[in-house]
């Protein structure tokens, strides 16, 4: 009975022993094979199975350490009885309450529920992006093989014993010392300042980041400026919290900074690379707005998610770096410009608050995975963060100009906004033209853009915006992207 689970052919991109293991272990589970027998000795498996017989050998081994085999004395390995019947003990349970007959569903949620954020307007972003020949999507970033082997070895560096007695304990409200460490002396400073670890704390994400301040300082009525068009999941952050949202335009310069500020409690900002348009706010705007939250008497939350990726002089200094006051709640991201499953981001803020925030952090979830922590530390004190970086702005750097130069040539109609970096361009179509009806043509050949409506806080929101994203889509893709999606103007524009 063992043949049918090995039928299949093992996959030569997949490590063999994992692969080997997976099937034996569904094998003995399903009962295929008899306890009072043997397995196949390994050379006769390797035999049947075409590989090596050290590989299944090892398999064998490691079957044995978890439980599900024994080794038998010049007889061979045997499964261990006693523990798999247990495995199987709870399988048959599971399975016998699944013969319970379902009975209609007669709970009404509706009325029990205190809030509800499944009715919010989000950026929809497909699933299956990949199959796009040209995926125009933002927030996603193109495999950096040398990375992901860094951090391959990182974790593994992270699981030695060395450091597995650093992550290995429940850390109830702490973060990894030397990833604070490390997020003080290498990241923060190319930010432009300093602080100290009670200033600091970890996050699961800059989103997370988002969602801890919100519950800690917005509530029914509380009033949150923040920028037209501007980041739809802090948007609906606020919103889940009862905060009344003011909008204010942004221009090429960022943030309009006017007198229709006044009254504000929390102001939300993307200073860096603001969401969703990409321009960079100037060092003037950053102290016009510090002046106004000192006049006005509102706190800043700085959300400075893409702040390595400018590519026209130097980077810009964070506007925490020039806030004397500790009104600039800073809010970054570890993990987005590297791989942004990882979903690592940190606060720094003034002590008080970082106190509530660790309090609140810890009925939530009490910490992040303190091994991922310890890897990210690893990660920058070897350098391999700052080294991704080189290689990632020299990458979009190339991918800006291209995008920049091919829109200008292929796009006349429409309009670009201009950015000193970023990973994603704003694009105005021709007026009366609906973005979505253009991105639901674009998907149909192949062609991903994201519509910009949703950006927009009004009700009446100009709905001929367009973000492209451009870290994810290869660089030879983009221009005869671009062509088609030009095409498409022009079709539509008659």
């Amino acid at each position: 009975m063992l043949e049918r689970f090995f039928a299949a052919p093992l996959d030569p991109a997949k490590r063999l022993q994992q692969q080997i293991q997976e099937r034996l272990v569904e094998a003995i589970l399903a009962g295929a094979l008899p306890f009072h027998e043997p397995l196949p000795a390994t050379r006769v498996m390797a035999q049947r199975i075409r590989v090596s017989r050290n590989t299944v050998t090892l398999v064998y081994e490691r079957l044995a350490e978890d439980g599900y085999l024994k080794s038998v004395n010049r007889r061979g390995y045997f499964i261990d009885e006693r523990y798999v019947r247990e495995q199987l003990h709870i399988k048959v349970d599971d399975r016998a309450r699944n013969l319970i007959p379902a009975a209609a569903s007669s709970v009404d949620f509706g009325h029990r529920l205190r809030r509800s954020f499944s009715g919010q307007q989000n950026i929809v972003k497909p699933a299956n992006w990949h199959d796009f020949p040209y995926p125009f999507i933002y927030g996603q970033t193109a495999p950096d093989k040398t990375s992901l082997s860094r951090w391959r070895d990182c974790v593994r560096i992270a699981g030695t014993t060395l450091h597995s007695r650093d992550w290995m304990a429940d850390h109830i409200d702490a973060d990894d010392s030397m990833l604070v460490e490390q997020i003080i002396r290498r990241v923060l400073p190319q930010r432009g300042f300093r602080t100290e670890p009670e200033n600091l704390l970890v996050t699961v994400g800059a989103q997370n980041a988002l969602y801890l301040v919100a519950v800690l300082l917005c509530g029914p009525g509380t009033r949150v400026d923040m920028e037209e068009p501007g980041y739809v999941d802090a948007r609906n952050i606020f919103l889940s919290h009862g905060a009344v949202l003011r909008a204010h335009e942004v221009d090429g310069n960022g943030i309009r900074v006017t007198e229709a500020l006044a009254g504000a409690s929390l102001v939300y900002v993307t200073p860096g690379h603001q969401s969703p348009t990409s321009v960079t706010m100037t060092v003037d705007r950053r102290m016009s707005l510090l002046s106004a939250a000192e006049r006005h008497d509102f706190l800043i939350l700085e959300d400075d998610y893409e702040h390595e990726l400018n590519f026209v002089g130097p980077q810009r200094p964070a506007l925490k770096s020039f806030d004397q006051s500790g009104r600039v709640i800073h809010v970054g991201s570890l993990s987005k410009p590297l791989f942004p499953g990882l979903r690592l981001g940190f606060i720094v803020a003034e002590q008080p608050l970082i106190a509530e925030l660790r309090a609140l952090r810890r009925l939530m979830y009490r910490h992040t995975s303190t091994l991922d922590q310890r890897a990210m530390a690893i990660f920058l004190a070897e350098g391999h963060f700052d080294a991704h970086i080189r290689r990632q702005r020299a990458s979009l750097s190339k991918k800006w100009q291209t995008m920049l130069a091919a829109a200008a040539r292929l796009l006349p109609d429409c309009d670009v906004t201009m950015t000193t970096g970023g990973s994603a361009i704003w694009l105005t179509l021709p007026k009366g033209m609906s973005a979505r009806e253009v991105a639901a043509r674009a998907a149909q050949a192949g062609l991903l853009v994201e519509p910009g409506d949703v950006h927009y806080l009004r009700a009446d929101p100009p709905a001929n915006r367009l973000r492209l994203g451009f870290a994810a889509i290869p660089l030879e893709a983009i221009e005869p992207g671009l062509k088609l999606l030009a095409g498409i103007v022009r079709d539509l524009k008659g």
